[in-house]
């Protein structure tokens, strides 16, 4: 299984309690990192300020982001990401309250690699946060994140 780092862009903390306790009962290792707002999410992930410290905060294999967040909203936070050459191969799975069509339209428009509505039950999120793991974490093989990879 890949340990790479979750990092999970979430405001509400119960919400975060939730994914943090779905994930132990989902048999995920991976060490989780939390960011409270799009701005800080986009710090963490620029390295910036307390985020300096790149083995206190390593760089995420897999950002968990909602799409309702105060400073910077999720599709910002997302723009952002795939803007910057250094991050857009990230795995970025939304992971909201929204079913909006719209709104997983223009998700998948910016880039997102999977739209996932959260669940009301805890069994739910648990298999849910199963199937991240099993997806991205362990069967799927990201792309690397050297330059001579990028395609103009």
């Amino acid at each position: 299984m890949n340990l790479a780092t979750i990092l999970l862009v979430e405001d509400e903390p119960t919400n975060v309690f939730f994914f943090q306790h779905a994930a132990s009962k989902a048999g995920v290792t991976n060490p989780v990192q939390v960011a409270k707002d799009g701005q800080e999410a986009i710090d963490y992930l620029e390295g910036v300020g307390e985020f300096g410290d790149r083995l206190k905060y390593p760089l995420p294999g897999l950002v968990v982001l909602d799409l309702k967040l105060p400073r910077l909203t999720g599709f910002e936070v997302l723009k952002k990401i795939r803007a910057a050459s250094a991050l857009r191969r990230l795995i970025v799975v939304m992971l909201t309250s929204s079913a909006s069509e719209e709104d997983i339209n223009k998700a998948y428009a910016l880039g997102i690699n999977g739209y996932l509505v959260k669940p009301f039950k805890i069994e739910e999120l648990i298999s849910l946060v199963q199937a991240l793991r099993d997806f991205w974490l362990t069967h799927n093989h990201p792309a690397t994140r050297h330059a001579e990879w990028d395609v103009h």
